[in-house]
């Protein structure tokens, strides 16, 4: 059975491996020496990502590169949706209240 990307995101290091790619794409060495593990432990971080869909893998050479995919973090961005008005709500009332003490 294949993890929900919500499954896949509730594992702190792979959240920091996308964090990683953001910049754009890495080398899987890289990613090892970025995170400070070992390079079993990254590489099986990847296969799950790999595995959800959120990153891509291509070999140049010896090396692989990993490359974030934004699509199936729509999902994620779409159960928030509903989310957002209650901070923005909250930020508007910081910003009259910080406004009224000025």
């Amino acid at each position: 059975m294949t993890a929900t990307t919500f499954e896949v995101l509730a594992e702190p290091t792979r959240r920091r491996i996308l964090d990683l790619l953001l910049d754009g794409p890495r080398a899987a060495g890289e990613l090892v020496q970025r995170l400070k593990m070992s390079q079993p432990g990254v590489s099986k971080h990847l296969r799950v990502l790999r595995e959800a869909g959120l990153v891509s893998v291509r070999s140049e050479a010896q090396r692989r590169i990993y490359e974030i995919r934004p699509e199936p973090l729509a999902e994620v961005a779409e159960w928030l949706e509903p989310y957002r008005a209650l901070w923005s709500d909250r930020l508007d009332a910081l910003e009259r209240h910080l406004d009224e003490e000025a």
